[in-house]
């Protein structure tokens, strides 16, 4: 593929750095949506207890709220003591919390080792993140996060297919999925090593940039905010869909899988393509094309709850989100400090699980106003808002570029890549 290279010769798919990051990033889709197919039968292996029900069901989400709340301190600890012992760390931790299920006695405990996961995935992601930046830059770097959407996706289908399978045979099986991981490890630890960090006087400019103005971070918790928001709009399909096709007669459950598998599946392939997307439109236009992207796919939901409209609906959101989500990593990255990555890392990781956490909590209560029909179009307007605003964004950039030229401060360098990229030239920032 055009653009993947590292170096002068070495394709990014034959760095060995590289094939570990992807692997940890497998380990994020891996974490939450794994056992899903044992649920209904964890339910009746254990159902003498009372809270069965719920209990069985906070078992897929549980990992999320551990990352949204340690992501940060994740961060923090990457920053002061190295990206490595966190990945390391969080794996090893992952292959025993994840696969504890196996033979722990009751639903409660289990329920805790779900939680313990989400520390492990909150350690991995985190430092995942802080390593992409350490170790690459420009196109490599955009490539490489293009390519670790795709590896969650292709995961999801490979990890959700497996666990159907072991389900069969035991509610248990499916949780020895998560031993897996095993596999890769001795690569991560050949291979995962923290790079030369800073002095002090160093790390303080970096921080402050060079003109001390510490105006990046507002930039960066602008993206952080926009994160969030995406993931609780992309999370209302998985949530909400369900329950849209069961109120309009269909089988839900056959339609429901067919078009989650559809959604990543078709954002596994789009994330193939961000970097030629990127280079040919820059970040500006990739949140404009992503953004209508899943405006349309929403809007295909309003129009007919018909089997080809809703697949058709799925794969557009897949591929505008899987479009719009390796853009924040690329900016954070560009924009924040070498000496701030751990930090920004994990709360850019936290503002993806507290947007799938709030979605149904705001959607839910949306469908008793509106029903189905208002919340799917009320998503499409604003995804198309936001889609129109990131043109004006990147034309008000381009603007102010060509009037003032270029400034010293890390922040407007970023924000003239951004409008460089979305004329399709090249920028320096990459």
């Amino acid at each position: 593929m055009e653009g993947l290279e590292i170096g002068k010769k070495k394709a990014i798919w034959r760095d060995e750095r590289a094939i570990a990051l992807l692997m940890a990033a497998m380990l994020t889709t891996m974490a939450n949506a794994t056992i899903s197919p044992a649920l209904p039968g964890l339910q009746r292996l254990f159902a003498e207890d009372p809270n069965a029900a719920i209990l069985t069901r906070l078992l897929v989400p549980a990992p999320s709220l551990c990352v949204a709340f340690c992501a940060p301190f994740a961060g923090l600890a990457a920053d002061r003591f190295g990206r490595r012992r966190l990945l390391l760390g969080g794996v090893m931790l992952f292959v025993v919390a994840g696969s504890c299920g196996l033979f722990l006695p009751d639903l409660r405990t289990i329920f805790v080792s779900r939680l313990v996961l989400g520390v492990a995935v909150a350690l991995i992601m985190t430092a995942q993140t802080a390593l992409i930046g350490d170790y690459f830059s420009g196109t490599a770097r955009s490539a490489l996060t293009g390519l670790q959407i795709s590896a969650r996706n292709f995961g999801g289908l490979l990890f959700i297919s497996l666990a159907g399978w072991a389900a069969l045979v035991s509610p248990r099986l499916p949780f020895a999925i998560y031993c897996l991981p095993i596999v890769v490890l001795p690569l991560m630890w050949k291979v995962i090593v923290d790079t030369a960090r800073p002095s002090p006087k160093q790390a303080a400019d970096m921080i402050n940039g060079a003109d001390g103005s510490p105006t990046w971070r507002l930039l960066f918790m602008a993206l952080v905010f926009l994160q969030a928001l995406t993931n609780m709009l992309f999370f209302i399909v998985p949530t909400q869909l369900p329950f849209f096709l069961d109120a309009y007669g269909e089988n839900s459950a056959v339609m429901t899988g067919s078009s989650l598998a559809l959604l990543m599946l078709t954002g596994g392939c789009f994330a193939l393509l961000y970097p030629r997307v990127r280079r040919g439109v820059g970040y500006v236009g990739v949140f404009a094309f992503g953004y209508a992207a899943m405006a349309s796919g929403f809007f295909l939901l309003t129009v007919s709850e018909a089997a080809a409209k809703v697949f058709a609906g799925a794969a557009l959101i897949g591929a505008g989100y899987a479009l719009v989500s390796p853009t924040f990593v690329a900016l954070v990255l560009n924009l924040v400090p070498a000496e701030r990555r751990g930090l920004a890392g994990g709360i850019l990781t936290a503002s993806v699980f507290i947007g799938q956490f709030c979605s149904p909590l705001l959607s839910t209560p949306a469908i008793s106003g509106a029903g189905y029909q208002g919340l799917f179009r009320g998503t499409a307007v604003l995804l198309a808002t936001m889609a129109l605003t990131a043109l004006a964004v990147g034309g008000v950039g381009h603007l102010a570029h060509r009037l003032h030229g270029r400034r010293g401060s890390r922040t407007h360098a970023a924000l003239v890549s951004a409008s460089d990229q979305f004329g399709g030239t090249a920028s320096a920032a990459d």
